[in-house]
């Protein structure tokens, strides 16, 4: 039985800590959280995360860990070896650059707006603004990633990184809500179709039962 446990949402962004675990092959639990049943707010996994959001890693030594990025970068830093970070100082900042603005913005601002406007109002009359808003920033946020792809296979250059891992959990949500990722943005299609070839990849899309296009969670 393995010490590590995923508490993670089908084709949520917990996806990725999942690529990450499969990226350096480390034994592990998963326990499905379900959001369209109210499952993040129950007491339960309240005890778990208070935040009522996933995902939450619980690793082997006991400590629980939460949001996307930060989950990523202690895997990272927990198997330099595997080569899942850059080692430099700008390398590893860039990184974090990345990170943080996906967590940041294409997540919160974007699909949190666009899925789940009622967190930035309580007013019901503001959310068909709120979610257009949300979907310029995905707009501006996807034209933004495929120009900073241009000309590199992965998205801090010569070489794959968790980055390209959260990327992907984005790419995949728009592919899902009908835009056309390979014509829009083809630079991010070319990187997204090289992290889908990565058998990590496939075990993970496989452990949680994905086939294309994504279904319908939410976030």
């Amino acid at each position: 039985m393995s010490d590590i446990t995923l508490f993670y949402a089908r084709a949520a962004c917990s996806l990725a800590v999942r690529i990450g675990l499969e990226d350096l092959d480390l034994a592990y639990e998963d326990r499905i959280v379900d959001i369209k049943a109210g499952e993040t707010g129950a007491p339960a996994f309240l005890a778990v995360n208070p935040k009522g959001r996933v995902p939450v890693l619980v690793t082997a030594a006991g400590d629980t860990l939460t949001e996307a990025p930060a989950i990523l970068v202690y895997l990272a830093l927990s198997h330099p070896d595997a080569g899942l970070l850059p080692a430099d100082p700008l390398g590893h900042a860039r990184a974090l650059e990345w990170l943080s603005e996906l967590s940041g913005v294409m997540h919160g601002q974007g699909y949190g707006g666009l899925w789940r406007s009622n967190r930035f109002s309580d007013d019901p009359a503001a959310q068909d603004g709120i979610r257009a808003r949300a979907a310029r920033t995905i707009a501006d946020q996807s034209s933004r990633i495929d120009a900073r792809l241009s000309g590199r296979d992965w998205a801090l250059g010569d070489r794959y990184s968790v980055v390209d891992a959260f990327l992907l959990v984005f790419y995949l949500w728009g592919r899902r809500g009908g835009t056309d990722m390979a014509g829009l943005y083809p630079n991010w299609h070319a990187q997204a179709e090289r992290v889908l070839a990565r058998p990590a990849v496939q075990r993970a899309l496989a452990r949680e039962g994905l086939a294309q296009p994504l279904p319908a969670v939410g976030i």
